[in-house]
């Protein structure tokens, strides 16, 4: 019996662990900003003021194209998203992108302070296309 309960417990803590370690790197967004929506238009101008934030700003990271490539990624842990990734981008709304974009999270940067709202919209937008969405 004690050998059962030991085992039992063992195989508990191993799916505990097995769980943690495939979640690590979920984000945790806060519901009211899941909902927010990108207030800007969709447009050439917009996609054009975008490119360049991103250049300057995340490339060196996730890649000229948004896979995830850039010169600097190798070295970060949990590495760059592949923005091109559709299933990725498109199973989140505007407004946790705009959220992750805004909060950043280890090793990425936070842009709230760094980048206007309306540049971190546009940014949400250029993120979707990349993806094709």
């Amino acid at each position: 019996m004690k050998r059962i309960v030991f085992f039992g417990l063992l195989a508990a803590i191993a799916g505990l662990l097995v769980y943690v370690f495939l979640h690590r790197n979920d984000w945790r967004i806060p519901e009211n900003a899941k909902g927010l929506r990108n207030p800007l238009v969709p447009s050439n101008a917009a996609l054009r003021s975008a490119a360049g934030i991103y250049k300057a700003k995340c490339a060196e990271c996730h890649g000229e194209t948004g896979k995830g490539d850039g010169p600097d990624a190798a070295m970060y842990e949990p590495a760059p998203a592949d923005l091109t990734d559709a299933r990725r981008i498109g199973g989140r709304t505007d407004g946790e992108l705009f959220y992750q974009i805004s909060e950043g999270r280890k090793p990425m940067p936070a842009f709230r302070d760094k980048l206007t709202a309306e540049q971190r919209w546009q940014l949400v937008m250029l993120v979707r296309s990349f993806a094709g969405k």
